[in-house]
């Protein structure tokens, strides 16, 4: 069922972006969830994500910057999320790093406390910052393959008390249009 709202979310978004029937590329991947790293703290969570976007034509007034929507949903029943954003591709030959940064709206419980330490693990407002970072390979002209980390977290900015963040590490394939 979570994965129901999770995707149709995607395809409501994708609806209010302009242009949606003409997306550039589609992608999706396998993602390790909750990866632990300096950026969160242990929220209890786990498991395996399975990530899927779309990404449009580039902004020339953004300097090329290209919009996204995507979903990541967890399939042991942990938190999932769906977002929208901003990536940039910056290209060396074949080989490419894909900065990006959007908003993204999660399932996550709003308020949770590790029983064993009475810290916070919720991830303090249901509207997180989503920072993403990939490094990728041009296969053909429409195929190509990047890792990546995607990142979700309220910066402090909706709860300065806490501030547990999810990180997710892995594989997705792109393919254009």
């Amino acid at each position: 069922m979570r994965f129901i709202r999770s995707f149709s979310a995607i395809l409501v978004l994708a609806g209010f972006v302009p242009g949606a029937a003409m997306a550039q590329e589609v992608y999706g991947g396998v993602y390790v969830h909750a990866v632990d790293t300096p950026f969160t703290f242990d929220t209890n969570e786990g498991g395996t994500d399975v990530q899927a976007g779309l990404r449009f034509d580039q902004i020339g007034a953004l300097g090329g910057m290209q919009p996204y929507v995507f979903g990541s949903v967890n399939l042991s029943g942990d938190t999932s999320f769906v977002g929208a954003g901003v990536s940039w591709k910056a290209e060396m030959g074949k080989v490419y790093l894909r900065p990006g940064v959007g908003l993204v709206v999660h399932d996550a419980p709003e308020l949770r406390v590790d029983p064993a330490t009475g810290i916070r693990t919720d991830l303090g407002s249901r509207v997180l910052f989503e920072p993403e970072i990939a490094l990728g390979y041009d296969i053909s002209d429409r195929f190509s393959i990047e890792a990546s980390w995607v990142h979700i977290s309220n910066a402090r900015l909706f709860n300065s008390e806490q501030n547990p963040g999810i990180d997710t590490m892995g594989v997705r394939v792109n393919i254009g249009f």
